[in-house]
């Protein structure tokens, strides 16, 4: 049990920031497994745009680290480009 102040309200942010990673992590995850499943080139270069956005943003917030961020924005350009051949 905390005994402080402001070990009480560290313990209230933790648990805010946590729920919140915790859902932009998983919707982030959600929309890479859109793309990745997308049989049509053009579907997967319209949603592309909106999925690297996201990803960017997470990047920024410290939600996942940037270099994770540019990682999965090359794969899943890769793997648009593979669709069509």
């Amino acid at each position: 049990m905390a005994n402080h102040k402001s070990s009480e309200k560290r313990i209230r942010q933790t648990a805010k920031r946590r729920l919140e990673n915790r859902y932009w992590a998983k919707t982030s995850r959600n929309a890479v497994r859109r793309i990745r499943k997308m049989t049509n080139k053009e579907e997967a270069l319209a949603a592309l745009p909106k999925v690297d956005q996201l990803l960017d943003r997470l990047g920024r917030k410290g939600v996942i680290s940037k270099n994770k961020a540019r990682n999965l924005k090359s794969k899943l350009a890769r793997h648009i480009n593979a669709i069509g051949k």
